[in-house]
């Protein structure tokens, strides 16, 4: 679609043109292409201060801003925000709706002790576990509508969370969300960042004080007392903290009573607090650490595959440990880190530094995702 000589868009062409793109942009064509919106044509000062100066406007109007390069042109390729009224997001739902499935099994069957003939002949036998799928889907929803909210308060085009179903000992491997397009600031990286593992955190703690305070279940006898192996879920320290202020045991001498499956969603919750603190690539904590402390974050984020392949390495040769006892847990952790520490972190238009409030949120959130961190998460004892 050509423009007029003036540079302004054709009659038809409802795409706004703000100040800013006419003040340092010089647009010769304007096309149309999957919904988006190319602007052919010179940019009259550097690229990345380019983005900077046109983004807030876009974004307010409701776009999202790139820049491609073109021999002896630039592009800039504005996209509309998808708001989600499409219609029913059935991914988001089909997801949840199995991953309840799931939980509800693998809380049945592995954590209320119901036998699995019993599950066969009586599906409806997993609503035993519906506390136990609460307290899971509880923490991590709330971790990724923390995002979610975040997202939306800036402007920022986010998805609705993605649960992710699968087997034991959880009946499922977390949640995500998907962020398109650019991040306006380091300001916005921040929050949107922060609010996952700050809502998420709270949201745990008050699921591990739940727990810890309703009634332990009882073990079957067979299992209480036979022999053979066992997975034990250690504590990290922010349960213990809790279990100590609550006055509330995290074990007890008979071997028939067990701490109520509730404790376990709030366990859920701070290990995969801990893991998306990780200041790597796109995880949480690699986008707090790349708002906080600028494109630094990559000189840190190449070092933390190397630390976890170096516990994974202790506990294997000086622990003694084996693969299913957290040495393949880190060592995986270490694979993935590798991952999407080469992927890079999300770079903001805006590179203006945060204010000291971010960055004391900043520190006390990562001083309390430490507390959920020990060296052996999960172990395998014999009984």
């Amino acid at each position: 679609m050509p423009a007029r000589e003036d540079g302004s868009a054709s009659a038809d062409d409802d795409v706004p043109r703000p100040e800013s793109l006419r003040t340092f942009f010089r647009v010769d064509e304007v096309r149309r292409d999957d919904g988006r919106v190319r602007f052919v044509g010179e940019s009259y000062i550097p690229e990345r201060t380019l983005l900077r100066k046109i983004s807030p406007a876009f974004r307010e109007a409701g776009y999202d801003v790139d820049l491609e390069t073109l021999e002896g042109g630039h592009v800039v390729v504005v996209t509309p925000f998808d708001h989600g009224r499409e219609g029913v997001p059935w991914v988001n739902v089909v997801l949840f709706v199995t991953t309840v499935l799931s939980t509800l099994f693998v809380g049945a069957y592995g954590w209320y002790y119901v036998p699995l003939a019993e599950i066969r002949a009586n599906p409806l036998a997993m609503l035993q576990a519906w506390p136990f799928t609460a307290a899971v889907l509880g923490v991590l929803m709330v971790h990724e509508l923390g995002h979610y909210v975040a997202g939306r308060y800036h402007g920022v085009d986010v998805s609705l969370p993605y649960v992710i179903p699968f087997v034991f000992p959880f009946g499922t491997l977390g949640a995500v969300i998907r962020m398109r397009g650019r991040m306006p600031s380091r300001k916005v990286l921040f929050d949107i960042g922060a609010a996952g593992p700050i809502a998420g955190l709270v949201a745990t703690v008050a699921v591990t004080a739940i727990g810890l305070s309703l009634d332990p279940i009882r073990v079957p006898a067979e299992l209480a007392n036979g022999s053979g192996t066992m997975i034990r879920f250690n504590n990290p320290p922010l349960l213990s903290l809790i279990a100590d202020l609550l006055g509330q045991p995290t074990t007890y001498d008979d071997p028939t009573l067990s701490t109520h499956p509730v404790v376990i969603g709030g366990w859920v919750g701070m290990f995969f607090t801990l893991l998306n603190l990780l200041p790597v690539g796109q995880l949480d904590g690699g986008h707090m650490v790349r708002a906080m402390a600028g494109p630094r974050q990559e000189t840190l984020a190449a070092l933390v595959p190397a630390g976890l392949f170096a516990i994974a390495a202790y506990l294997y040769y000086w622990r003694g440990l084996g693969l299913n006892e957290s040495v393949g847990l880190w060592a995986f952790w270490g694979v993935f880190a590798m991952v999407i520490a080469a992927n890079g972190p999300a770079n903001p238009d805006d590179e203006r530094r945060l204010g000291w409030p971010r960055f004391l949120v900043g520190v006390l959130t990562f001083a309390v995702g430490a507390l959920c961190f020990l060296l052996v998460p999960i172990q395998v004892v014999s009984t």
